[in-house]
């Protein structure tokens, strides 16, 4: 069941997007729209048996990465804030679904359209079901992706070009604050996983990088740049009116 939080969104990503020109602009609404509102069932489900009945979830489903001190594993972890995430995220993003079968329908590359909403989908559920900051990194980069490929979704508008450019670029701000944040992270803790850097935080109480300067501060910092970016708030805001060209 809780595989098919990310495989479900997957094949409809692929389907749709490679498969688009032989199932239609109906089939390819039909067929992402039902997907990712069966996700959203599926998501109903893991609320109910992590967040009520209190039983967190981890999920290991290989080795990723293994250089050195650093051991990163691509798996994912089912807590009540994520069973939460996983609710708003499928919430949202069923809707936007169903909305954008009517609202595009005129459009000959409504298959393209939804296969972005599909991988956009998935880039939200693995930002927010990972257990690690890496693989964290990964669904937070391919959000950024994303959100070029749907701002330039009509790529023939110099607009939509420039709207694109100006928030991959901005965001990017934001990625190097996240950026800097995990390796400060693998440098104090020597490891990313959530679950070893969540019971290590004590340790940071009294621990400075350099001189007066605080561990715990300037990881938080970093990743509060990191969000900032994102979510466009002041200061690094000015690409979200842009993106509405999309």
């Amino acid at each position: 069941m809780y595989i098919f939080i990310l495989s479900l969104p997957f094949f409809s990503f692929l389907i749709s997007g490679l498969g688009g020109r032989f199932i239609g602009s109906k089939g390819a609404a039909i067929l992402t729209s039902a997907l990712i509102t069966i996700t959203w069932l599926i998501s109903l489900l893991i609320f109910y048996e992590v967040a009520l009945n209190n039983s967190t979830c981890y999920i290991e489903l290989f080795k990723w990465i293994d250089v050195s001190i650093i051991d990163v594993n691509f798996g994912l972890m089912f807590d009540s804030v994520t069973a939460v995430m996983l609710i708003v995220v499928l919430t949202v993003s069923s809707l936007v679904h169903i909305y954008s079968t009517g609202y595009m329908s005129h459009d000959p590359h409504l298959p393209r359209f939804m296969s972005y909403l599909s991988l956009f989908t998935l880039s939200m559920l693995i930002l927010v079901t990972a257990d690690n900051y890496l693989l964290l990194f990964l669904g937070w980069e391919a959000v950024g992706l994303c959100s070029y490929l749907l701002i330039n979704f009509w790529f023939t508008r110099i607009q939509a070009n420039k709207s694109a450019i100006k928030a991959m670029v901005v965001n990017r701000i934001g990625d190097l604050g996240l950026a800097l944040g995990m390796f400060t992270i693998a440098y104090s803790f020597g490891s990313l996983d959530f679950s070893t850097v969540f019971s290590l935080t004590d340790y940071l109480e009294n621990n400075y990088l350099y001189k007066d300067i605080h561990t715990a501060t300037v990881i938080g910092i970093f990743l509060f740049i990191g969000a900032v970016g994102k979510s466009a708030q002041l200061g690094l805001h000015t690409w979200l009116p842009d993106a509405m060209e999309g």
